[in-house]
């Protein structure tokens, strides 16, 4: 039998959780700090060897690494180079998060069509298929959040999935009330819908995400396995949880004994696995989170399977796409012996 990392290495993946902003090499944000006569903090190489004291100190430190790509045709290499990175270790698909919030020098309307632009190009030359989800903040006001909806329908592009919402819901407090019209917008215009939810919040949060905030699928959701109700729910309404181990267990649980994973695939979640943030995680592959996943809870070659076509069904994609990607994953399933 070939090894893990053979198998995962040969895999098709689909990953549905990696905020584009991580995944900008230093070596390139240097180059771009430089047109501005600018220098990074540290030297490229050291850029991201950084601790965060919380999630406020890690979503700072993304303004400030976002604020050296100073011109559009910048911001369309990131994801031409994205597109390209995902394809060589095997990723078919992914769908990257942006937040407008960290990209003060860009309209929205800029940030699509870069973006738009830079998959385009990174797919026809051999890259992956990526599409990408505009995220809120939820320090954004109620008005702020139905403008960047309306901005989505007016400039939208095959490549534009969904909306999203992340940022400190330990400081913030419950916001689900204040972003349900544009949510719910999102969702009248055929929009995807993914919220950030059950990692700086408990299980209240992941409530709050669905019956507020209308979810389609959830970003994290790990802490919704404190409540055993919660848990059930998403079980029975096949709720997808884009879980992140590697970022989880760096930030959120310091004992890793207390990571659900295990237990929420026992439950019979629907998880897909993901890298979150790849450049503050040494660089992470997904292959390489899968490796450690597959380690971590005693996964199985058929749960590493099945959470693929979990991602896959969880895609804001249309359904040739989706079709192609489980098409894939059934014929890699029969090349097992």
């Amino acid at each position: 039998m070939e090894s893990l990392t053979q198998f995962l290495t040969r895999m098709p993946k689909v990953e549905l959780h990696v905020h584009l902003e991580s995944t900008m090499p230093g070596e390139l944000l240097d180059q771009f700090a430089r047109r501005q006569g600018r220098s990074l903090p540290r030297s490229p190489q050291d850029l991201y060897r950084c601790s965060a004291e919380d999630l406020s100190d890690f979503l700072a430190f993304l303004d400030r690494i976002c604020s050296y790509v100073g011109r559009p045709e910048e911001l369309t290499l990131v994801a031409e180079r994205f597109s390209l990175a995902c394809a060589r270790e095997g990723i078919l698909y992914a769908e990257a998060i942006l937040n407008p919030t960290h990209w003060s020098q860009f309209s929205p309307a800029q940030l699509i069509a870069a973006l738009t632009e830079g998959f385009d190009r990174g797919q026809a030359v051999g890259g992956a298929q990526c599409a990408f989800t505009l995220s809120l903040s939820r320090t954004q006001t109620e008005a702020e959040a139905l403008r960047l909806v309306e901005t989505m329908a007016a400039c939208r592009t095959p490549r534009l999935a969904g909306l999203s919402i992340d940022g400190n819901e330990a400081l913030t407090g419950p916001t689900g009330r204040r972003f349900h019209a544009a949510f719910h917008r999102a969702g009248q215009l055929g929009f995807g819908r993914t919220v950030h939810a059950g990692e700086s919040s408990g299980p209240e949060g992941v409530r709050e995400a669905l019956d507020l905030l209308e979810a389609d699928r959830l970003d994290h959701g790990v802490r919704a396995a404190e409540d055993p109700a919660l848990v059930e729910r998403l079980v029975r309404q096949q709720i997808p949880l884009n879980v992140c181990l590697s970022s989880n267990l760096a930030l959120l649980y310091r004992d890793p004994t207390r990571h659900p994973l295990r237990r929420l695939l026992d439950a019979g979640a629907a998880v897909t696995l993901n890298r979150d943030d790849p450049t503050f995680l040494g660089d992470l592959t997904l292959t390489e989170e899968l490796r450690r996943a597959a380690d971590f809870a005693a996964m199985t070659r058929e749960e590493l399977i099945r959470c693929q076509e979990t991602a896959a069904r969880a895609a804001f994609c249309d359904e040739a796409t989706r079709a192609r990607l489980l098409r894939a994953l059934t014929a890699f399933r029969q090349t097992l012996v």
